[in-house]
């Protein structure tokens, strides 16, 4: 795809981290460009990077240089207000370990993210619902976390990641906790919403299986991010 058309652009991208024997470079000048309802599943070995380069693309973390543009701004320019708002808005994420409220309900914490804008108003609340049900919790909006299962517990947590209908969706190993058949479904979830909402979606995985699943599946190799073999 040409640049121009790129709704996420990642240019000469690196990372270092102070080791005891000087700078440890975690990412080396990685290049990525992808449009809106894209999906591209990273894979690599445990330490080769993948959560760091999800939490840069996240704005959670920043890079040592290179650039990155998300719909052609740069969210690193901003100062601390701006790109929380800025990440609210345009990015939604979905962690290996839900991380629900326990003293909230499911509709409540699928709308948690609204709240620092808006408000959960009647629309929100709505869409909150419309999202529920298309994974089948419809039943279960009132439960809290410990009422319902694993699974149940990752698909209020893809809902929360889709609730402001963000541009670009991050998922970091989230089928990681749960048993193969929960995991298929979540899999099939992320892929169908994302789709739906026309979203571009990044998953980080060990899993081959759900890779594999990907229309486009690259490897982090070397602190540089390649076609997988």
């Amino acid at each position: 795809m040409s640049e121009q058309s790129s709704d996420l652009r990642v240019s000469g991208l690196t990372k270092e981290f102070s080791g005891v024997t000087g700078p440890l470079q975690i990412l080396k000048e990685v290049d990525l460009s992808m449009s809106r309802g894209d999906q591209l599943a990273v894979t690599g070995p445990s330490g080769s990077g993948k959560s760091t380069l999800l939490y840069i693309l996240g704005t959670l973390d920043r890079p040592t240089s290179g650039s990155v543009e998300i719909l052609g701004q740069d969210p690193f320019t901003m100062d601390s207000a701006q790109l929380a708002e800025y990440r609210n808005h345009n990015v939604g994420f979905v962690f290996q370990d839900h991380h629900l409220l326990p003293q909230c309900s499911v509709l409540e914490n699928v709308l948690i993210p609204t709240l620092p804008g808006s408000g959960a108003g009647a629309v929100e609340q709505q869409r909150a619902l419309s999202l529920l049900e298309r994974v089948g919790l419809a039943d279960r909006t009132t439960h809290r976390p410990a009422q319902i299962s694993g699974g149940e517990r990752q698909r209020v947590a893809v809902c929360r990641a889709l609730i402001n209908q963000p541009s670009l969706l991050l998922a970091d190993e989230p089928t990681g906790n749960l048993d193969r058949d929960t995991a298929e479904a979540v899999g099939s979830l992320l892929l169908e919403l994302s789709s739906e909402q026309n979203a571009m979606l990044i998953c980080v995985t060990h899993s081959t299986e759900l890779a594999g699943r990907f229309p486009r599946h690259l490897e982090l190799r070397d602190g540089k991010l390649v076609d997988a073999a």
